[in-house]
């Protein structure tokens, strides 16, 4: 679901946000039910989750989600360097499936557990050197919030949509460089949510 009227067009499946200087396409039932379900519980079960922590205020503070990188190569996001750690064969399947969607090739993936509404993901973009403008995001899940903001235009309104199991969102173009992103956190009880970020490292 996207509030504010944000929805523009199809385009093979997806719907378009109405969101200017950037390119973002939603298709919230890109994997059925089934295939989510599967692809869930294989996902929780064999991906090498860990509790990162970041420097801030002075403190190591631990990150609030699980994190796991897999690819080609290295990334440092946050001030932490994330060593790639070989595909999984899932993790191909998957990622067999979004280049066909997105028309974008990847050679790694971000994969964030949140656990339960507690945990989240700050204002931010992908927007690094070393990153390639496309990214493919596939939820798994407890349905969450998640937000859009203009990084300079006050006049125009967040964008806001609720992420569903198996849904695929597509940031491309120049989305990163006007726009930044966020998952808040909630007091609702909810289930835990897995979400992938398929990127191409050019760096």
């Amino acid at each position: 679901m996207v509030e504010n009227n944000s929805m523009i067009k199809d385009k093979q499946g997806f719907t378009q946000l109405n969101m200017p200087e950037a390119e973002v396409y939603y298709a919230p039932h890109f994997f059925t039910k089934a295939e989510s379900d599967l692809y869930l519980q294989r996902l929780t079960e064999e991906v090498a989750w860990q509790q990162e922590e970041i420097r801030m205020f002075g403190k190591q503070l631990p990150l609030p989600r699980l994190t796991a990188w897999y690819g080609d190569k290295g990334y440092t996001y946050s001030g932490l360097y994330n060593a790639p750690q070989p595909w999984l064969p899932v993790l191909l399947e998957l990622k067999e499936k979004v280049e066909a969607a997105s028309g974008d090739k990847y050679n790694s993936v971000l994969l964030n557990y949140y656990r339960h509404g507690q945990d989240s993901m700050g204002w931010h973009a992908d927007d690094e050197k070393s990153l390639a403008p496309g990214i493919a995001s596939i939820s798994l899940g407890g349905e969450r919030g998640f937000a859009f903001r203009h990084r300079t235009r006050k006049d125009l309104p967040p964008v806001k949509l609720t992420l569903q199991h198996g849904s695929l969102l597509l940031m491309q173009g120049a989305t990163q460089q006007h726009w930044h992103h966020q998952l808040p956190k909630t007091s609702r009880p909810i289930a835990p949510r897995i979400n992938l970020t398929f990127r191409t490292i050019v760096g």
